[in-house]
Formats: structure tokens, sequence, C-alpha cells
């Protein structure tokens, strides 16, 4: 998942309802649906911290006195783009709608 990924989600960014039936549609067990969907949110979660630090990295100004603030205009931005975004649980959820993410009974492949 890069920044573009994220800036053409489909995923909303305040509460929906979404259709018990079709949401567990695949698994047949609303239990094992979540469980897929919560480990995915956890990455993308993961994904979002790791590559908004490497922006914020880039602006990194390092001094001597911890009493200088250095305010940059582009890292604001690019933390209220990070801000502004759907939630992890909404991007993982919209995945798994859109059959966007691989998942196997491993209890059902040894039988």
């Amino acid at each position: 998942m890069n920044m573009n990924d994220l800036k053409n989600t489909k995923a909303p960014v305040s509460t929906v309802t979404i259709n018990r039936n079709e949401f567990d549609e695949k698994t047949e067990n609303i239990y094992e649906a979540i469980s897929i969907t919560a480990k995915r949110a956890v990455q993308i979660n993961s994904e979002i911290k790791k590559e908004l630090l490497e922006k914020l990295e880039e602006f990194a100004t390092y001094s001597d006195s911890l009493e200088e603030v250095f305010e940059n205009k582009e890292q604001i931005e690019v933390s209220k783009f990070y801000e502004k975004l759907p939630k992890p649980h909404a991007m993982a959820i919209m995945e798994w709608l859109e059959d966007k993410i691989y998942h196997r009974n491993t209890e059902k492949d040894d039988q």
C-alpha cells in the first residue's frame, strides 16, 4: 500500500452499516470474517504508520536545543493528509468486501 492507494481508497471516513450476510458470505462465519479483517486492519495500520514516519523523517531537523521548535509547512500538510484518511478497519472492511484479502482456513486444509 502506498500513498496513491491511500488517496484512491473507497473506504468511508465515517461509520456505515454493512450487510451482515454480505460480510460473512465468504467464510459463512461472522467471527472468522471479523478476525480476518481485524488482522488486515492491523497490517494496514502498521503500513500507514511506517509510511508516515518515513515521510516525517524527511522533514526532521535536528538541533542541540530542546527549546527550538521547527514548524515545517510540508510536514504539517503530510500530517493532515494522514489524519483525514479512513480508519484502517474501514479500509480492511472495504478490501474484504471487494474480495482483495486472501484467506484460507488451515483447519479445513488439513482434513
